[in-house]
């Protein structure tokens, strides 16, 4: 009966023995388990950081570029204000410049009616007596546009110079070709910009 029971004892004890084998063997695979799990876990917060880090560096890269496009689209409209603001001042400089322009234009045939009938002989002390009247006129008009920068255009004996001249005429002459050897009509200058070319006769 002893015996028995011995060896029931010694089943039971190993059955105990291979309980807590099995026991530890489950424990250390669930440690395992967790183990792995914590680590997919670590790996999918890494890449969502990763994922999370990327897409903030696209979103500065994008507002880079927006604020590099705005930039660019100041630096174009400020350009365009300047050069308009010059071009209005330079517009502006230029009107001032020649301001009296239209009224020299309209003044220029008075000027030649007068010195046609400058032109005109008579032996009366009447007709001398008008003609240093009209001759006093021409004078005083001639003066005042001079103050205002008006001037003559030189023609006769220059070389021909189609800024200046407008060539009617050409004639066989002992002057060199190309000179001016008679004016038609007088042309005029305001300030540095001609208003009405001489009208001449050049040689050739």
């Amino acid at each position: 009966m002893t015996e028995n029971k011995t060896k029931e004892e010694l089943e039971q004890e190993l059955d105990g023995q291979a309980s807590e084998e099995e026991t530890k063997t489950s424990q250390t695979e669930t440690e395992d388990v967790a183990v792995e799990d914590a680590a997919d876990v670590e790996a999918d917060g890494g890449d969502e950081a990763d994922s999370e880090l990327k897409a903030k560096e696209e979103e500065i890269e994008s507002l880079k570029q927006q604020v590099e496009t705005e930039e660019n689209k100041y630096l174009k409209l400020y350009a365009e204000v300047e050069n308009f603001k010059r071009r209005n001042r330079q517009e502006m400089e230029t009107n001032n410049k020649y301001k009296h322009q239209g009224m020299v234009e309209d003044l220029l045939p008075i000027i030649d009616n007068f010195e046609r009938a400058l032109k005109i002989e008579g032996d009366s002390d009447s007709f001398n007596s008008l003609l240093k009247g009209v001759e006093m006129v021409y004078n005083d008009l001639v003066n005042t546009l001079m103050k205002h920068d008006v001037r003559e255009i030189e023609s006769v004996g220059q070389p021909f110079d189609p800024n200046y001249h407008q060539a009617v005429m050409t004639e066989a002459s002992d002057e060199d070709d190309g000179i001016v050897i008679e004016e038609f009509q007088k042309g005029y200058i305001l300030k540095d910009r001609v208003i009405r070319p001489s009208m001449v006769k050049v040689s050739e």
